[in-house]
């Protein structure tokens, strides 16, 4: 039935497995996607949103490295927002609403579309190990298919346990049944296991709300998009409403505790600390007598909507009673329940930076199966574990992302060097780099790495050069330039300013904070230059940020080639950190569980002091 051996398989068809079988079949790997039912690749389980809060910067690096996330988001959001545009431009996130059923469409249609891919839909029971390497896998049907690699993307079916009230059912998504044999044979072969939990809110039918009473929340009025190259860009948006819980919902939920399973120890495993149920937050947060519940729709078509904010696995009943007591909900139908749903992980310490496990050669783990919640954050492993699992087979040099790189770089360190009790989501206050690592120029950092793999196409590569050429161009432009006092005054006394007596360069009047470089664009000689030049929206932005934050910057720069040193300091395979006693014992342990590769990975570890890194340095000689 099969071709004598693939190069790469990828178990699992949700977004970690989408972006890891694109991405090593691009690269030239002969590929085969197993999925328990190919109608549900890259399925939206839970929102049907893309990006946010460090997740959008996330996505843009994908796209910049030559993935599809961000391209099959353009192709399918019905809703985009720039989130925090208050703050500055490091925290500034993309986050768009899909159509959920077209979403999975475009990714079915993209892989389908990608030579080196092939499907096949069966149940994968187990991994065919040969010395302590993978060479293939088992399916239920009984089949063995060889491969030279393997990368496990099972998400939450492994073991999964769906729970609704005291009512329980095994399945790795409602309707759906779970994926056994797997763990049992990991945890055989040496790995460490975990249970995780995560949940999901009710659907409802939009039909029987009253909009009335909730609070429109709109998209952008120019909306963005994700892809830095030519996608639809969105001219018709669909709002999203919000509406909030009161004290009568809370004392409603609160009848219902004694049945849920996570307050009766039927849950014992974690859940997501930042996306947490309905009732652990009126438990939790005790004092707030309302919380937030954005109504979000499906997609274009569809009449179904996801409840944001009312994640639950209470009785149906409760949840029933609960949800048509909020504002707008009170003749609500409901689609289906709320559920909870356990799952087997495995520690991501037991992981390489290149995502392959240490205990076995070349088999990858990505996306919830280390531990991480969020579509954008199983992606982008799935990325770099396709990336790395074809460079493997070919011999060649892995592929790592640095911290000050990328936020995928922190989100693999974090996971490798850290570990994670609960289900991982990034945030952009995890990366110490977050000024270099914007939104706005995921293609300047990446692209030109992609490229050098042999992913990122020669048009994405055009275009970043050109972006580079016009945003420098304008900088040096509006640093050499000066502006009158009658063309710069009536600018910055609108903006409170004080006003300049002598023409000064134009730089000045821009790095002033209450001043935005499209004020400027109408003095005629500025104006000139941007016609003549044709500096487009992109360009324009980029030389705003880089003048305006230039001294935060270079400050980080600075601060990122220290780290950098450090992570040139490379510690060997076989070194025996139980050996050096002068370490602390906690520092011995740590080190000797994680293995670090490096001084600087060392230095990132709970537990190891500096002086524990210090010592270790005159170990190695430096």
């Amino acid at each position: 039935m099969f071709l004598n051996e693939y190069d790469v398989i990828v178990v699992g068809g949700g977004h970690a497995g989408s972006e890891a079988a694109a991405a090593a079949a691009n690269l030239g790997s002969k590929t085969l996607l197993i999925t328990m039912n190919l109608q549900n690749i890259a399925q939206m389980s839970c929102n049907p949103a893309m990006g946010g809060i460090a997740k959008g910067q996330i996505v843009r690096e994908i796209d910049a490295l030559g993935g599809y996330s961000g391209i099959v988001t353009d192709h399918t959001m019905i809703q985009f927002k720039m989130l925090n545009l208050s703050k500055g431009p490091a925290m500034w996130s993309p986050r768009a609403q899909s159509d959920r059923m077209r979403f999975a469409e475009k990714w079915r249609d993209i892989l389908e579309e990608t030579p080196n891919v092939d499907f096949y839909q069966d149940m994968v029971t187990g991994l065919i190990v040969e010395n302590n390497k993978v060479t293939g896998v088992t399916t239920s049907l009984g089949l063995k298919i060889k491969a030279k690699s393997v990368i496990l993307t099972n998400g939450t079916f492994l073991n999964g346990l769906i729970h609704i009230g005291d009512k329980q059912l095994g399945g790795g998504r409602m309707g759906e049944k779970p994926a056994t044999g797997i763990t049992e044979q990991l945890v055989h072969l040496g790995f460490e296991s975990g249970r995780m939990k995560t949940g999901t809110p009710p659907r409802v039918d939009g039909r029987s709300l009253d909009y009335s009473k909730m609070i429109i929340q709109p998209g952008d009025v120019n909306p963005s998009k994700f892809s830095f190259i030519e996608t639809p860009k969105l001219t018709e948006q669909r709002d999203c409403w919000m509406t909030y819980t009161s004290p009568e919902v809370h004392e409603i939920l609160r009848e219902g505790f004694d049945r849920s399973p996570m307050f009766n120890g039927t849950i014992q495993s974690t859940g997501p600390r930042y996306c947490p149920s309905i009732e652990d937050k009126i438990h939790r947060f005790a004092e707030r007598e309302r919380h937030q519940i954005f109504v979000e729709p499906e997609g274009w078509k569809t009449v179904e909507i996801y409840v944001n904010g009312f994640s639950t696995s209470l009785p149906e009943g409760v949840q029933a009673k609960a949800l048509r007591t909020i504002p707008g909900f009170e003749k609500a139908k409901i689609f289906r329940p709320g559920y909870a749903i356990e799952y087997d992980y495995f520690p991501p310490t037991q992981l390489k930076h290149t995502l392959e496990t240490k205990v076995i050669d070349s088999l990858y783990f990505a996306g919830q199966i280390n531990g991480t919640t969020g579509y954008e954050e199983a992606a982008c492993q799935g990325l770099m574990a396709g990336i790395n699992a074809h460079l493997k087979i070919n011999e060649k040099d892995p592929f790592i992302l640095q911290r000050n790189e990328a936020y995928i770089g922190v989100l693999i360190d974090d996971l490798i060097t850290k570990g994670t009790e609960e289900p991982y989501r990034m945030f952009t206050s995890r990366a110490e780099f977050r000024i270099l690592l914007r939104q706005d120029n995921a293609d300047e950092r990446l692209t030109p790495l992609g490229y050098a793999l042999g992913l990122a196409s020669e048009e994405r590569m055009k275009r970043v050069d050109e972006k580079f050429k016009k945003t420098q161009n304008l900088i040096k432009y509006i640093k050499n330039t000066s502006i009158l006092p009658d063309e710069a005054n009536p600018i910055i006394e609108s903006n409170g300013g004080k006003g300049i007596s002598q023409s000064i360069k134009m730089d000045s009047v821009v790095k002033r904070p209450e001043i935005k470089l499209e004020e400027l664009k109408n003095v005629t000689t500025l104006n000139t230059f941007i016609q003549e030049n044709e500096i487009d929206q992109e360009a324009f932005e980029q030389a705003e940020i880089q003048l305006k934050y230039a001294g935060y910057i270079k400050k980080e720069e600075d601060n990122a080639a220290k780290l950098d040193r450090l992570e040139y300091v490379k510690i060997p395979e076989d070194f025996n950190f139980m050996g050096i006693h002068n370490i602390s014992k906690e520092g011995r342990q740590k080190l000797e569980k994680i293995k670090p590769t490096t001084i600087a990975q060392a230095s990132r570890i709970s537990g190891v002091s500096p002086s524990d890194v210090s010592i270790l340095l005159v170990h190695l000689g430096r």
